[in-house]
């Protein structure tokens, strides 16, 4: 089965990449000479990723699958949540949010954060959301060089070590993505 993922964050196609069984061939927006960028103008990430699997249906045909993650800030009332790769700007520069993100929580004690990511996937003219959560917190400062996005700074309950201090493998069986993409693996093997 192919199926498009909609995305051009090659760290994401990576990391779904690595999730899903082998009889599933993953289709990125370049190769399906997708090369514009696609409109994520909803206020929620349940809607972000509808929109993108919608667009990518109606003006390229294939049936796909698109994620939109958002990391929710207790102490910042839900921020940066949908707005989480603009934080600090159009740029979309994850140090730069991430500097925002340390500075708007300093002196605060309460870094309970969670990171959510839904899965919208459009296959056969039915469109089919998953969802997966991974709570933690927020560290003080950024650790690790592994992940991206404001991995350096999340730290999963249960563990001591950031998201970017983790291996990969060990980050997808925990991971808002990996539980998400879980999700969609359970169903498509249905």
């Amino acid at each position: 089965m192919k199926l498009v993922f909609a995305t051009n964050n090659l760290n994401k196609v990576k990391e779904v990449q690595a999730l899903l069984p082998a009889q599933i061939e993953l289709l990125s927006l370049t190769d399906i000479g997708c090369v514009e960028d696609i409109p994520e103008t909803s206020s929620t990430i349940e809607g972000n990723a509808k929109q993108k699997v919608q667009y990518v249906k109606k003006h390229y045909g294939y049936d796909c699958f698109a994620d939109d993650t958002g990391l929710e800030v207790d102490a910042l009332n839900g921020a940066p949540g949908v707005y989480s790769a603009r934080y600090a700007g159009d740029s979309k520069d994850a140090n730069a949010n991430m500097d925002k993100l340390l500075n708007e929580l300093r002196g605060e004690e309460n870094r309970i954060a969670q990171f959510k990511t839904v899965i919208a996937l459009e296959l056969n003219n039915e469109l089919i959301p998953f969802t997966g959560i991974c709570k933690g917190s927020i560290s003080n400062s950024k650790k690790g060089n592994g992940g991206f996005g404001y991995d350096p700074v999340f730290i999963p309950d249960g563990y001591s070590k950031t998201f970017a201090e983790l291996p990969l493998e060990e980050k997808n069986k925990i991971s808002h993505r990996g539980k998400a993409v879980q999700e969609l693996i359970d169903f498509l093997n249905r």
